[in-house]
């Protein structure tokens, strides 16, 4: 039988969800250069995927966070996933900013919660962890409880593993950078040739430039 982290690798292989290309590095909003870049957000154009998706994050909060009363997505990438499973589930939706609007009523949290919600936060990715547990602080300002967090996929760095110990908050992710990577090569998606750079990426991102 499967796992959970090596199904889902191999659906976002097959979308082609995963660009890996060592060759012609990627640039993230942080400045990283990075060799893959996987985008959870195109599980939303296939139905069975989406579906897929929305129901294995219902059924990890249900078994692993059944006290939680309302769901929230960390825009932009996790409030359609999130939506989903709120409406799957029948609890409460919010969707939580990176930083308040500059107009209107210049809301970090848009939707309604009372003090006090038991709340799952759903995100897409977790890269470094900081806009995740950016989000997961905003809720706790706010006077919710943050009961964990479910992401779709994580590249494991240490720097993340290290932030969301210091927060306390437990997260669970469909699949992450190894698993994707196995699946990848035995697919002949990558090819062996390419294995040792992603690794070396892996292991100190910061400061990799891909030469």
């Amino acid at each position: 039988m499967q796992t959970l982290e090596r199904l889902f690798a191999q659906k976002l292989l097959s979308v082609k969800a995963v660009k890996i290309q060592p060759a012609n590095p990627f640039t993230w909003a942080s400045g990283w250069k990075s060799p893959i870049y996987c985008d959870n957000r195109k599980t939303l154009s296939y139905t069975e995927l989406r579906n897929f998706v929305k129901l294995e994050i219902s059924r990890l909060i249900l078994e692993e966070f059944p006290e939680a009363e309302a769901i929230a997505g960390v825009a932009t990438g996790a409030i359609a996933q999130g939506a989903l499973v709120a409406d799957t589930l029948n609890k409460p939706f919010v969707y939580v900013r990176s930083s308040p609007k500059d107009h209107g009523l210049e809301n970090l949290i848009e939707g309604d919660l009372a003090p006090g919600t038991k709340v799952v936060v759903i995100e897409d990715l977790i890269s470094t962890g900081g806009s995740s547990l950016k989000a997961v602080q905003a809720l706790q300002n706010y006077g919710c409880e943050v009961v964990g967090m479910i992401a779709s996929f994580t590249y494991g760095f240490d720097i993340a593993k290290e932030a969301f110990k210091q927060s306390g908050v437990r997260l669970i992710t469909l699949s992450n950078y190894n698993v994707v990577l196995e699946e990848a090569l035995a697919t002949h998606y990558i090819k062996e040739e390419d294995l040792p750079i992603l690794q070396a990426w892996r292991k100190d991102p910061a400061t990799w430039t891909g030469k």
